[in-house]
């Protein structure tokens, strides 16, 4: 890491030798090469379970999104299932499995793996289980007896689409009017991305057409399906139950970054940016559900924390999107009013870029990976570190639109700091009305 500046004694019958012999098959071998239980084969109804087993059960829910879809935006579709997944408790014992991570568009770096990566490389896994119970993918499969999905529900819209007029929030199974992104094997079972899990299978997969809110999904799960495993995949169709509610802000709370993670940001701000948590009153209880700061009481450290969207936002977004030197003068604005010297900056700007902001910008700091940390921390763990960091700035501005900027907000809320030095944003040259970002008050 480099900163750039300032687990009888009769003979054993034949049926136990083959059940040993069976045990002695590792689980993920025996998994991919044998067709599910009884009863995890397509058609298996719950109603052919023994009444009390059927009652205790364990249910299972599995998500994925679409896969042009970032880092930061999976974590809001969490948010989103995660309260599915306490309505669906409200009615039997469901746990969600976590996705894993990998083959993000963000994630470029060439030298290094991304995929099946664990939540527990970004997150505090315990912490997630304080709001909802929560396993990993790898849990799933010794806990479910294989890598068998028993159901698949793509989200989908409609094909007639919206229609103007009273917002209807509905759900409906209907014919996959895109090509449906799993095929068939030899064998009959769905074969797809699965998050870099070759060996796992789906047995059923149809499409639902839905319009609402998260929670919408539960009849379908609790009524329809009979099965102990369920993913609902491109699940950023749903929208959020409550968003900016008390249930929101206590599933986005419980999402605290992997202690190994927050350790290397606090080092870094202590070491290049003179920024400790007692001097910059961000004190942090590891405990979330603990952790209650009033609004404004929070300081934060004495540098600028700047988040720089480029690349695709360049382009995508070009009128509200400023060019590096009109960043650059509005960095300077700021540092000059709020008497700072230092400003960390988090980008994605190509090589290039970065050597011109070097120019324009020497009061510049990063967090600039050696190959060894960056195979270590991965793509992902970059962009909390980053993200941690930016959130203890003493002032934050970020970029239109973005859910890495709109994640730091979360952040800084949750640390309690006052809300005119967070919500902030770049302005395009050309841009008319550069209206800033909400403001969503954390509610405990």
């Amino acid at each position: 890491m480099a900163a750039l500046g300032p687990g009888g004694r009769c003979a054993p019958t034949l049926p136990l030798l083959l059940g040993l012999a069976a045990l002695a098959v590792p689980p993920s071998l025996a998994a991919a090469s044998e067709p599910p239980p009884a009863a995890l084969r397509a058609g298996h109804a719950a109603s052919s379970l023994p009444a009390a087993a059927a009652a205790s059960r364990t249910r299972y829910l599995l998500y994925d999104v679409n896969p042009p879809e970032g880092f930061n935006l999976r974590r809001d579709v969490y948010v989103r299932i995660a309260s599915l997944l306490k309505t669906l408790r409200k009615s039997e014992n469901w746990v969600l499995v976590l996705p894993p991570w990998g083959r993000l568009y963000h994630w470029q770096s060439a030298d290094i793996l991304q995929v099946r990566i664990a939540w527990s490389e970004f997150f505090d896994i315990p912490s997630l289980n304080k709001n909802i119970p929560v396993i990993e993918y790898e849990q799933f499969l010794a806990e479910s007896g294989g890598p068998f999905i028993e159901q698949v529900y793509v989200l989908q819209g409609y094909a007639e689409g919206w229609k103007e007029g009273t917002w209807e929030e509905k759900i409906d199974e209907k014919p996959c009017i895109d090509q449906l992104m799993y095929s068939r094997d030899k064998h009959g079972y769905y074969r797809g991305w699965f998050w870099g899990y070759e060996e796992t299978r789906g047995l059923n997969a149809s499409c639902l057409s839905v319009q609402g809110s998260a929670s919408i999904v539960a009849p379908i799960l609790l009524k329809n399906t009979s099965a102990q495993s369920v993913m609902l995949d491109r699940a950023e169709n749903l929208l959020h139950d409550h968003y900016g509610g008390k249930d929101y802000w206590n599933t986005r709370r419980s999402m605290v970054f992997a202690k190994h993670l927050r350790v290397v940001g606090d080092k870094f701000r202590k070491k290049y940016l003179q920024s400790t948590d007692e001097a910059d009153r961000t004190q942090y209880k590891e405990d979330w559900t603990q952790m209650k700061v009033k609004t404004g009481t929070a300081l934060g450290g004495p540098y600028l924390g700047v988040h720089l969207r480029r690349r695709d936002f360049v382009w995508g977004h070009r009128e509200d999107v400023p060019s590096l030197q009109g960043a650059v003068k509005k960095i300077h604005s700021l540092l000059e009013s709020l008497k700072l010297e230092r400003v960390f900056v988090a980008t994605d700007a190509v090589e290039e870029e970065i050597e011109l902001l070097k120019k324009l910008l020497p009061e510049m700091v990063r967090f600039e990976p050696s190959l060894e940390e960056l195979k270590l921390y991965k793509d992902g763990g970059l962009a909390v570190i980053d993200q941690w960091i930016c959130a203890h700035a003493r002032y934050f501005i970020g970029t239109s639109v973005s859910t890495f900027s709109f994640r730091i907000h979360e952040e800084r809320e949750i640390l309690g700091f006052d809300p005119k030095t967070t919500y902030n944003r770049f302005c395009g040259e050309t841009e008319k009305n550069c209206e800033q970002p909400a403001h969503w008050k954390i509610v405990y």
